[in-house]
């Protein structure tokens, strides 16, 4: 259970980040985004490992050599719209944290790697979906809880970052931040 738990904390640290920055840019508390990117983040991060899962008896070596590409590519042009946009005025902005998409995207991006652990699931003796479940339950609450903390803290904070810097090229810095943060990871193990 304590292996379980460290998991599902490890997951949603970027969960956590990228919804700082989530609340930083949309600088106010609203109920409606705050739970869709939680339920999303939480969602992805949960369905992830099982997809892992299921693919490994298959296709484990392949997505194994590409999943931090992708992770990084999807953060990096998050990231690299937030770092243009915060040079834009304000009507102009397409990076928009209350849009669906972005939201997929963002979540998407951030439980790339929990295949990783759905792969490890399979090679360490979670032979049934069953056994799976008490696992991905907790990855997906943590990472849910996680989620509305961190915008939370974004908004809270917010204030402090929009007087000294953009929040749009803070967040683009962040997000890239974490994607060569992956890909450096997984490039040197």
């Amino acid at each position: 259970m304590l292996d379980s738990l460290l998991i599902a904390f490890a997951l949603a640290m970027d969960c956590f980040a990228v919804s700082v920055v989530c609340g930083v840019v949309v600088r106010k508390y609203e109920g409606r985004t705050m739970l869709s990117l939680a339920f999303f983040f939480g969602l992805f991060q949960a369905l992830m490992p099982l997809i892992g899962w299921f693919l490994t008896s298959r296709f484990s070596a392949y997505l194994q050599a590409v999943d931090h590409w992708i992770a990084f590519g999807m953060l990096a042009f998050i990231g690299g719209k937030m770092i243009a946009d915060s040079f834009k005025q304000e009507e102009d902005k397409s990076v928009n944290p209350r849009l669906l998409k972005t939201q997929l995207i963002l979540a998407l991006a951030t439980s790339i790697d929990a295949l990783a652990v759905g792969i490890t699931y399979a090679c360490t003796g979670y032979n049934t979906l069953s056994q799976l479940g008490s696992p991905l339950l907790l990855i997906g609450l943590v990472s849910f809880l996680l989620s509305l903390c961190g915008f939370c803290v974004g908004v809270r904070f917010g204030d402090v970052v929009n007087r000294k810097m953009r929040p749009e090229l803070l967040g683009g810095i962040i997000l890239l931040g974490i994607g060569i943060k992956i890909l450096v990871e997984h490039l040197s193990a």
